[in-house]
């Protein structure tokens, strides 16, 4: 990705889990892996980030929070901590975004969403609807209701808006056109059974069936996936490499559990996707979806025409 800015103006949009937050303070300081992470995203550039668990960013008057702000030169939103006291988080960098509106949502979500409406500056006129969110990691029926959510926030580019968002999903994409085969609930190396229900529903034989409600649902409605988009549009396949799970064979090991969305007008404008090596800092590799700036207006302005939706028969 080094030099990707000096081809042509672009957008970088980042969501990264950093898990726990990096850890608590550590002499008044956030810890090194926070601060390493934060190194780590600067190399990257990103204009929008989308976080989660932001465990001890609200603490200290969102010390943490902004300290990211000023380290990553970004406009910083935190959500509400919700039940698992794991809040969200989204950035924006102001030289390119105007935000005109903040949403908080309801205890309906485990860990509420960071909820804005921003504008390009370049496209004033035009509102994006941006969110981050981390849906419940212990209930299928909880994510089904928190995906609803996301897209009721989706539907408002039916009225003209632009949609960005994404985040770790705590459940699989749709097995159609992936390249990490889906996991089989029936293998003797499944030993952690308190996930698998977690992440899993009863088939109509009573097998366990992997969770992909939430990757379907945003799909079927008419979202795009950068990273699908990049695979099988831009042959980068790359793009669809595993983003947790790499130590965790019991759960069923390596899998693309954190992505974004983008609505069927800004997807044209996708020029690279990839996975960030995040291994000392995260148990969450970042995903890096990269937009042409142009391609952005010109999306934004619906100069471009909406891909079709994707087909799940791929």
């Amino acid at each position: 990705m080094a030099g990707i800015r000096s081809i042509e103006p672009v957008v970088t949009v980042i969501t990264f889990n950093l898990e726990r937050d990096g850890g608590p303070d550590e002499g008044g300081q956030p810890p090194q892996r926070w601060r390493d992470a934060h190194e780590l995203l600067n190399e990257h550039q990103p204009d929008v980030l989308l976080r989660q668990e932001m465990t001890h960013s609200r603490d200290k008057g969102h010390r943490r929070l902004h300290a990211a702000e000023q380290l990553l030169k970004m406009r910083g939103f935190i959500g509400a901590p919700g039940t698992g006291n794991n809040p969200t988080g989204l950035f924006v960098r102001p030289s390119l975004f105007d935000v005109h509106q903040v949403f908080e949502h309801a205890p309906l979500w485990r860990t509420p969403p960071t909820h804005i409406i921003a504008s390009l500056r370049d496209v004033p006129e035009v509102p994006i609807v941006m969110m981050s969110w981390h849906l419940a990691f212990n209930a299928p029926r909880g994510r089904e209701r928190e995906a609803d959510e996301i897209l009721a926030a989706a539907d408002k580019t039916n009225a003209g808006m632009a949609f960005l968002g994404g985040g770790d999903a705590n459940e699989y994409p749709h097995p159609t056109g992936e390249l990490i085969p889906p996991i089989d609930w029936t293998s003797p190396k499944i030993t952690d059974r308190m996930h698998m229900m977690h992440r899993t529903n009863a088939g109509p034989d009573g097998t366990r069936v992997s969770c992909t409600y939430a990757d379907k649902t945003l799909l079927g409605a008419g979202l795009h996936n950068p990273a699908r988009y990049a695979a099988h549009t831009l042959h980068q396949p790359d793009a669809l490499g595993a983003t947790a799970g790499w130590t965790k064979p019991g759960q069923g090991g390596k899998r693309r559990i954190d992505r974004d969305y983008a609505d069927p007008w800004l997807i044209n404008a996708v020029i690279k996707v990839e996975v960030i090596e995040t291994t000392g800092i995260s148990d969450h590799g970042a995903v890096k979806t990269v937009y042409s700036l142009a391609g952005m207006v010109e999306a934004l302005r619906r100069n471009i025409t909406a891909l079709d939706a994707y087909d799940l028969a791929f």
